[in-house]
């Protein structure tokens, strides 16, 4: 009867045996291939005389089980560049480990499945929130013709929405009237979204710049013409320490200035004569400016109205 003897029992084998060598499960628990060489000695037994032959040897090789790295998970603005993904592994020895793929979302620019590295593409996300997509990777160690599937890894590519900010009013108010607080609103969920703005004419009342809603406050205009603030605001949406500004929205705040009108002169008259016509005036431009008057004597023909006062007999 044939003995054996190898050198590696961590495969799973006794170091050494007789007879045939039974069907077993293969251990290798660690990175690179494990060759366990096994030599068999033969004997030939007659007569109660046994006569040793040479030896052959041959080898099992036990592959270990496929392994990636599990690779970091990345956060990006819709329109922005994910970062290439190269695949790693601590597997060594083997002719090669390949990676094969999923991706549980492909809206956001990568294919549904795909083999090897992942290129850097452009991520795309066209809604109001955060889109997850999760790959799902698979290592094979390759080795002497064999193929060894290992444990799959995840990670997610999460792509954010381009910020949004909904378009405020335009408003208009006098001189010393107060505007109208202003609380910024977005389409977009699923994160937080922050708001700075600027302000084209200060004179107005309010700062250069700031951020987050703009409380109501009293416009000013010591001028004799309307004028027109145009508020730049741009939205910032966050989400996993990301941050994605969105496209701008103005609108304008203008403050009317008080109306005026020009002091009239004054007029004697003798009874029965004409007045001069009252042609009321004003400093004032870029609107229109009406006139109402009142008369404190009404004996004298002339009681209340609009507009200019035309010659009136005595």
């Amino acid at each position: 009867m044939p003995g054996q003897t190898q050198n590696l029992a961590s495969i799973g084998l006794a170091a050494s045996g007789t007879g045939d060598i039974a069907s077993f499960n293969a251990v290798n628990t660690g990175t690179s291939p494990v060759v366990a060489t096994i030599t068999v000695t033969p004997t030939f037994a007659n007569g109660s005389v046994n006569c040793s032959g040479p030896a052959q040897t041959f080898t099992i090789t036990v592959n270990p089980t496929g392994q990636v790295n599990d690779p970091a998970d990345q956060v990006v603005c819709n329109n922005a560049p994910v970062a290439a993904v190269t695949f790693g592994t601590v597997n060594t020895g083997g002719t090669t480990t390949t990676y094969a793929w999923t991706n549980s979302a492909p809206g956001i620019g990568l294919a549904a499945s795909g083999s090897g590295n992942i290129a850097s593409f452009t991520a795309l996300n066209a809604t109001t929130a955060p889109v997850v997509a999760t790959i799902v990777v698979t290592p094979t160690f390759k080795n002497g013709g064999v193929d060894c599937v290992g444990p799959t890894q995840t990670f997610t590519i999460t792509v954010n929405p381009t910020g949004q900010v909904n378009d405020p009013a335009n408003q208009v108010v006098c001189n010393g009237g107060t505007t109208t607080a202003v609380a910024f609103g977005t389409l977009n969920t699923g994160g937080t979204t922050t708001y700075s703005w600027t302000n084209s004419a200060t004179s107005i009342g309010l700062a250069a710049s700031g951020t987050g809603d703009i409380a109501a406050f009293t416009a000013s205009n010591i001028t004799t013409a309307p004028v027109i603030a145009t508020i730049t605001v741009t939205p910032h949406f966050e989400n996993g320490s990301v941050t994605c500004d969105g496209p701008v929205q103005t609108f304008t705040i203008t403050v009317n200035p008080t109306g005026q009108v020009n002091d009239p002169a004054d007029q004697v008259v003798c009874n029965g004569d004409l007045t001069t016509l009252v042609t009321f005036t004003t400093n004032n431009t870029g609107g229109t400016t009406t006139y109402t008057w009142t008369n404190s004597t009404a004996g004298m023909g002339l009681g209340r109205g609009t507009g200019d006062i035309a010659p009136l007999l005595q």
